[in-house]
């Protein structure tokens, strides 16, 4: 039969499988073949949570079919393989690449992107298939014996099959599922945020989305979330203060010049002091509040914390991290501030904290500005998409604050010269002053607010530091299996990602249509050998997961791809 009725014919079949759910739920099913699909058809037919103008479309599919059934055609041969269950898959293929499917009712194929199967690798999965792709790198190939004949994917590429694929009803078919989703993510939505189902248990949520439909689902995910923040977090917001683990930030705001469109950019400026009396250090947060009028950021809203503790490491103890990710989620949504005009700096101590920081929280900062503090261990490796600007005071010897600076002006200097798309960075010792600069550090603030982030970078450079971290931008790793130090390198090259890793063994790439195509075949490669081949679904489980990971709305990624190394 030509390929294009087949993938016709199987596109009916998934449409009214997910359609009879929406009805029924999956635990409704009536027999086998030919009578549950009579079944399903009878009860979309009459269910009154799909469009009229939708049922008789259907039923008119499903009239279709029972012609060709009763003509004798073979057409159970092509739609029993999407009635198998995990448990009919059959081994094959090479074990280099491995693709764990999430088990779901619309596509129950475990695809290997290298896989000796009649199946061309490009066309393993496509984001026209019903499938949300995790991938395994080094796990046994695991191939669903319907992939074999590409009769359960709406696969842009099949070596064995005539070329004549309707490819513009592909498009439809999928458009419609991925307009289902959106409305049941609306009707998931209307519960409570407390009462709501695990989002990752939902069938929905697995089905893949056209690119229009992934930004709608970012939208109303995002807005419920906002909602959700707005109605909970007011108290914490009109007192100023955040608490963590047992720890309280306080801060005060300075507003900066008007609100221009897209919002305020927003500074976070931590004050000196460290291991010293609180008195010494609220003496300390009082200069910092009053610093904002003499730095002066264009149309700002500046934010002056106080530490949590009275030590050295005040500003870098592992509880600052969710701190500021919830300061700055706050100020989004009550303030407005553009979320990709967000600056940390920091005099003395506070710069102490500017070198730790704006390395290891690289991807929430546009840029980052340090003033007479010390890198103790901290790393330029991770500022590679960010401004980091640098002043400190010729004679400011303690702790060679002075030599420290100048090397890591050497360094970053080295950084760019290797990779010349990053490591921007303005770096001044300031010749016969002391620790205090008088204020000769002020352009490092126009220099960084000339910054403007990008959430999702061509490259990305991630070593991890003391207080290790599950993602840094588009790559995340498990903390249970990550160390110190250890270094991977991402870069996108047109539908390609490579990456070089060192130490790693477990690595999830998300990905973006701004990163990329992600209605084509995406190919991740490591020092010249094919990890992942294939298509990348936009899946509301991997919207929702990286939404909620940082609750940045710039920062969602669609799709997901996890690589065992």
């Amino acid at each position: 039969m030509p390929y294009s009725i087949t993938a016709a014919i199987n596109r009916t079949f998934n449409r009214l499988r997910y359609r009879q759910r929406r009805c029924a739920g999956e635990s409704q099913t009536a027999g086998t073949g030919f009578s549950q699909l009579q079944y399903w058809s009878n009860q979309i037919h009459n269910c009154s949570r799909i469009e009229a103008s939708e049922r008789r479309t259907m039923k008119q599919l499903t009239t279709i079919l029972t012609v060709l059934y009763l003509s004798g055609l073979p057409i159970w041969f092509i739609l029993l393989p999407g009635c198998q269950t995990s448990d009919s898959n059959s081994e094959t293929g090479e074990p280099d690449s491995d693709t764990d499917a999430d088990t779901d009712a619309d596509s129950d194929a475990d695809t290997d992107a290298d896989t000796d199967a009649d199946t061309d690798a490009d066309s393993d999965s496509d984001s026209d298939s019903d499938t949300d792709t995790d991938t395994d790198a080094d796990s046994d190939a695991d191939t669903d014996s319907d992939s074999d004949s590409d009769s359960d994917s709406d696969s842009d590429t099949d070596t064995d099959s005539d070329s004549d694929t309707d490819t513009d009803s592909d498009s439809d078919a999928d458009s419609e599922m991925s307009a289902d989703v959106l409305s049941d993510l609306g009707e998931w939505l209307t519960s409570a945020p407390d009462s709501r189902s695990d989002i990752a248990t939902e069938t929905f949520a697995a089905i893949p989305l056209t690119a229009a439909d992934a930004a709608e689902a970012e939208r109303m995910l995002w807005d419920d979330l906002a909602e959700h923040i707005a109605t909970t977090r007011q108290q914490e917001v009109e007192t100023r203060t955040i608490t963590h683990n047992g720890y309280t930030l306080r801060y005060e705001t300075v507003y900066l010049g008007n609100e221009p469109e897209g919002g305020r950019s927003l500074f976070i400026s931590m004050h000196g002091g460290g291991n010293a009396t609180p008195d010494v250090n609220d003496q300390q947060w009082d200069n910092q509040i009053a610093l904002a009028q003499s730095y002066a950021p264009e149309d700002a809203l500046w934010i002056a914390p106080r530490a949590p503790i009275d030590d050295w490491n005040m500003w870098f103890i592992d509880d600052i991290d969710p701190m500021f990710d919830r300061l700055i989620t706050n100020m989004i949504v009550f303030e407005g501030i553009n979320p990709d005009k967000v600056y940390i700096t920091g005099y003395s101590a506070g710069g102490d904290g500017v070198y730790q920081l704006g390395p290891r929280m690289a991807d929430r900062w546009a840029a980052a500005a340090m003033s007479a503090g010390h890198p103790n261990s901290a790393s330029p490796l991770n500022l590679r998409n960010i401004g980091f600007a640098i002043h400190v005071g010729g004679d400011d010897t303690a702790y060679d604050r002075n030599l420290v600076a100048a090397e890591w002006g050497d360094k970053l200097d080295a950084l760019e010269a290797e990779d010349p798309g990053g490591y921007f960075h303005q770096v001044e010792v300031h010749p016969g002053l002391p620790h205090w600069m008088e204020l000769a550090d002020q352009p490092s603030i126009p220099f960084i607010q000339g910054f403007v982030r990008n959430a999702a970078p061509e490259r990305v450079v991630w070593r991890q530091p003391e207080r290790l971290s599950d993602r840094l931008y588009w790559l995340s790793m498990n903390t249970a299996t990550a160390v110190t130090g250890q270094v991977v390198t991402a870069t996108v090259n047109g539908q390609s990602i490579d990456i070089t890793v060192d130490g790693v063994s477990e690595l999830a790439i998300r990905m973006s249509d701004e990163m990329l195509d992600m209605d084509q075949n995406i190919t991740v490669t490591a020092s010249g050998q094919t990890l992942f081949e294939g298509a990348v679904p936009r899946t509301i489980t991997t919207i929702y997961r990286t939404l909620y990971e940082r609750e940045d709305p710039r920062a969602i990624y669609r799709g997901e791809v996890i690589l065992t190394l």
